[in-house]
């Protein structure tokens, strides 16, 4: 049995009491983000809804283009690798054209039409209006390959990850049966709450899993239905497997109720209802630690990640208590309630730069490096550029 299924009943009757605790709360004191906004709950119920539905559609999708397993996996990986070669070259020749590179540590412009745009000028010096049309085309095609090298190589190398990590695989290739007592389950719970801490830490440390994972902190609302406020993209992600359980010996049944227990927990911590929580704070993760962890503030970005136990936090340096009063939501909000907005507005400004981008560091940049540094990179490259030839 799916605890996670079999709890639903519990997830609106605890949704139905918050409802009503927030309503007496705000008529008493005012109103609050942690209130329950009816189309923000709505657009949490949806991507709750959709992320049951992905795991059984996206499979069916992506299996044809995986690479050892469907029969059009090599045509993706060679997609890809053409697409870097022709990226590569239009690269080069746009630079060769654009004249000679800038001082280190000057960034091209980023209006990159308007950088090769011809002018008057050109025409009074043999070859450069030519020059220019050849560097406007090189980059036009750099663009586009550019783009199609990254997707294409990101939905090889996800695929690929995914199917030979598989649960059933890693089970395959066991050397023994750990069984399904009460010490397998219990450790099998931990095991998971240690790989889920470094998962979910990387999904903030790295763009493209912050793109899966950014759906779960799009609410600027804080209550027990952002908890089913689901991503519904996993598949584009490598993520550390979990399937490491079943090559050490413990069997799929155990693995799946060691997840219902994960995501279980993970539940009642999205509430303001509950305050703190005393000595229970110093080991499991509670709700004030998880309000930290949904906060905007400078103070609690990317804190607090475990999902039972908050000591994964501790020992590796990602804690934070809660202190002042937590702004919800992103450094950035989409002002949406749109559930394909909300699933895909980060995945679409990821690729957006991936096109803009002018070198193989900043293509990549933009995908692998943390959310952060997309922001300090477009931030550089706003900034104004001085003339040629001026210190």
């Amino acid at each position: 049995m799916d605890l996670t299924v079999a709890a639903v009943p519990v997830y609106f009757g605890s949704m139905g009491a918050e409802y009503a605790w927030t309503k007496r709360r705000a008529a008493q004191q005012g109103p609050s983000r942690s209130d329950y906004e009816r189309r923000d709950t709505i657009a949490s119920l949806a991507m709750g809804t959709a992320s049951l539905v992905a795991p059984l559609i996206m499979p069916k999708l992506l299996g044809p283009v995986t690479p050892g397993k469907g029969r059009y996996g090599k045509a993706l990986v060679a997609t890809a690798l053409g697409a870097a070669v022709v990226t590569t070259a239009a690269d080069l020749l746009a630079r060769a054209n654009e004249g000679p590179l800038p001082p280190a540590g000057v960034l091209a412009p980023r209006d990159l039409a308007a950088a090769t745009a011809v002018s008057p000028v050109d025409h009074d010096v043999p070859g450069r209006a030519s020059r220019r049309r050849a560097a406007r085309i090189a980059r036009r095609v750099a663009s586009s390959a550019g783009l199609t090298a990254v997707a294409a190589g990101g939905v090889a190398v996800t695929t690929a990850w995914a199917s030979r990590t598989s649960l059933s695989r890693m089970w395959g290739r066991r050397r023994r049966d750990l069984g399904t007592g009460p010490l397998t389950v219990a450790g099998a719970v931990l095991a998971w709450d240690f790989i889920y801490y470094w998962n979910h830490r990387l999904m903030h440390e790295s763009r493209f899993l912050w793109a899966i994972h950014v759906v779960h902190h799009s609410s600027e609302h804080y209550n027990l239905s952002t908890a089913l406020r689901q991503p519904v993209a996993d598949a584009f992600g490598v993520f550390l497997p979990i399937s490491l359980l079943a090559l050490a010996g413990v069997c799929p049944e155990v693995i799946e109720t060691a997840r219902g227990v994960n995501l279980l927990y993970q539940f009642w911590i999205h509430t303001d209802a509950i305050g703190k929580l005393g000595p229970i704070e110093e080991v499991f993760n509670t709700a004030s630690h998880h309000r930290v962890h949904h906060g905007s503030n400078k103070q609690y970005l990317d804190r607090n990640h475990g999902s039972i136990l908050i000591i994964w936090d501790r020992l590796f340096g990602t804690f934070e208590r809660e202190a002042e009063p937590v702004v919800y939501g992103l450094t950035k909000n989409i002002d949406s309630y749109n559930p394909a907005r909300i699933a895909t507005h980060e995945h679409a400004d990821m690729l957006r730069d991936v096109r803009g981008a002018t070198s193989w560091r900043d293509r990549l940049g933009f995908v692998v490096r943390g959310p952060g540094w997309a922001y300090a990179r477009h931030a550089e490259r706003a900034e104004p550029q001085p003339a040629a030839g001026v210190a």
